[in-house]
């Protein structure tokens, strides 16, 4: 494999190490949905802001969010929307292994 394969490879495995965790997945899914403060995710996910804050450190730093501060808050947005039509491609997924029998793990 070629370096430039392998850091291509490296950068999509980043990207969905980022997205491995389901209060990371559920937040993605309310940005989806438009642009939310610390505040308003961590009521939403029952974690507190601190927890959220990494959770959102880890999502921008793999480019998937990018944040505004306006007066004291910081509102989070997506940076690449089209990352919610992955989540179509990996509910067939779990569907699929479901309608199999595979629940199991």
């Amino acid at each position: 494999m070629s370096d430039n394969i392998k850091i291509r490879y490296e950068a999509r495995a980043a990207v969905l190490k980022a997205l491995g965790h389901p209060s990371r997945l559920f937040i993605v899914d309310e940005l989806a949905k438009g642009e939310r403060c610390v505040n308003e995710l961590a009521a939403l996910v029952g974690a507190d802001m601190s927890t959220i804050s990494k959770h959102l450190s880890i999502l921008k730093s793999a480019g998937l969010v990018n944040d505004e501060k306006r007066g004291n808050s910081i509102f989070y947005r997506l940076a690449i929307p089209c990352i919610v039509n992955f989540f179509s491609c990996v509910e067939s997924v779990v569907k699929a292994k479901a309608q199999a029998g595979l629940d199991s793990l």
